[in-house]
């Protein structure tokens, strides 16, 4: 990988010279100017990843006036180059100027070596970020992305993919929340690949899903003879997941007692497979995510909180899809183009089903939107999609269950049972009369 390049530009050589060794010491490449003019001839020919550009070049002049003048002629050349502002005579006024220019940061000379460093990475980790999440949109824009890679051009899911971004490099735990259906296990993979681990596995389990009985054995493996049916030895998912991530799926519906198994687990960095006395170390990112709101349910005594620290070290909020309608179209020629392939046909979207799709709440969020696009590509009888081909509820339906199909009512019916009991499956079950497996196996059909 290469080393990121700084350019460091400061009329005084000593200032030039200690920030050098600190950048390199950092694993950083230098170019250093002694003047305005010296800066902008080194970023014209060669762009740095960061800029740190001193505020006065003649002695006497405390103004800052030089230094906002080279920040401005650097944004206008460059508007996307992080800079940050050096001066030995910071006050409010030049930072709320030199901010107002384009600045990301000011630093005040004589500096702390610690406060380099931290200032230095969490710029180049922004910088990073933000030019993935703008290749992304890019990508979006022509039509090229992968089936794999968000699609985007809301701000809603920018804010999000820069903060994904920004945290992938590191080791600490995620938390994924949102509605279902709005691409958590999406933005979990794409963590993964852009992190340390991107060679690793990918492994995810849907905790959740889980009887309570096999709960020990399908996370942490077990040894032959352990109980009745352990033939073999098995490998659980942590060990599975080692030197990769580990997606932990629903897992605020995992009961009491195996929530205090997966503490233990992530507070020691050990592990023993059942039936097994030897610890075992673990060596695997954890992203949790959810669709319930854990605080109630840590308030109403079913969920730990303090795994829910544990966990949550970042929190990933995903947007519902009504909360970035700006995607629809977007996503909806996505899927279409997706589902159309197999048969090579060119399918597009009528004018009325393009307002019939903006203007749909989509309670199952991208999910759903991927099944309707599915559907109308495998039963539209010519190229254009009409809205007849969507088979979207009106507006009015969501309410009034006669309208909907059997499909549209059930998935209606289930969703609001699990949104009105905070998340929790198992209470969601228990409400709708049917046995929390059941749900389970209702709720992967409905996805299908």
């Amino acid at each position: 990988m290469a080393k990121p390049v700084i350019l460091v530009a400061d009329d005084d050589a000593d200032v030039r010279q200690a920030l050098s060794l600190l950048l390199r010491d950092c694993g950083c490449e230098v170019a250093t100017a002694a003047s305005p003019a010296e800066a902008l001839s080194s970023l014209r020919q060669r762009r740095p990843d960061l800029a740190l550009l001193d505020m006065n070049y003649q002695r006497d002049t405390t103004s800052g006036a030089e230094g906002l003048a080279l920040l401005r002629q650097i944004k206008a050349l460059d508007s996307a180059l992080p800079v940050v502002m050096l001066t030995g005579w910071a006050t409010v006024e030049l930072a709320v100027q030199a901010m107002q220019s384009g600045a990301q940061d000011f630093l005040e000379k004589p500096w702390e070596n610690a406060r380099v460093r931290s200032l230095v990475s969490t710029h180049l980790a922004l910088a990073d970020a933000r030019s993935r999440v703008r290749s992304l949109e890019d990508a979006a824009r022509s039509g090229e992305h992968e089936d794999d890679e968000p699609v985007f051009r809301s701000s809603a899911m920018r804010e999000v993919l820069e903060v994904a971004a920004r945290v992938a490099a590191s080791d600490v735990p995620l938390l994924l929340t949102g509605e279902s259906g709005t691409g958590k296990g999406l933005i979990a993979r794409w963590i993964h690949r852009h992190s340390p681990r991107r060679d690793g596995p990918f492994v995810s389990v849907n905790l959740g899903g889980l009887a309570e009985t096999l709960f020990e054995s399908e996370l942490f493996g077990h040894v032959k003879g352990a109980f009745t049916d352990a033939r073999t030895d098995r490998v659980g998912r942590i060990e599975s997941a080692r030197g990769g991530t580990l997606f932990l799926d629903e897992i605020a519906n995992i009961p009491p007692a195996q929530q205090a198994r997966l503490l233990h687990v992530l507070e020691e960095g050990v592990f023993a497979r059942v039936g097994e006395t030897v610890s075992r170390p673990t060596d695997a990112r954890i992203v949790a995510a959810t669709n319930a709101d854990i605080r109630q349910l840590i308030g109403a005594g079913r969920f730990r909180e303090d795994l829910f620290f544990r966990l949550n070290a970042v929190e990933i909020p995903l947007p519902p899809l009504r909360a970035r309608r700006d995607d629809v179209p977007l996503l909806a020629r996505h899927f279409l183009a997706r589902f159309a392939q197999p048969d090579g046909r060119t399918l597009s979207l009528s004018a009325g089903a393009d307002r019939a799709i903006e203007g749909y709440d989509w309670p199952g969020n991208v999910r759903e939107l991927a099944h309707v696009m599915q559907r109308a590509a495998l039963l539209a009888k010519a190229e254009r999609i009409e809205i007849a081909d969507l088979r979207l509820a009106s507006g009015e339906s969501a309410e009034r269950l006669d309208n909907l199909t059997l499909e549209q009512a059930e998935r209606y019916v289930v969703r609001r049972a699990i949104e009105s009991c905070g998340g929790d499956v198992a209470a969601a079950a228990a409400k709708l009369g049917v046995s929390r497996s059941a749900l389970y196996r209702r709720l992967e059909k409905l996805r299908e």
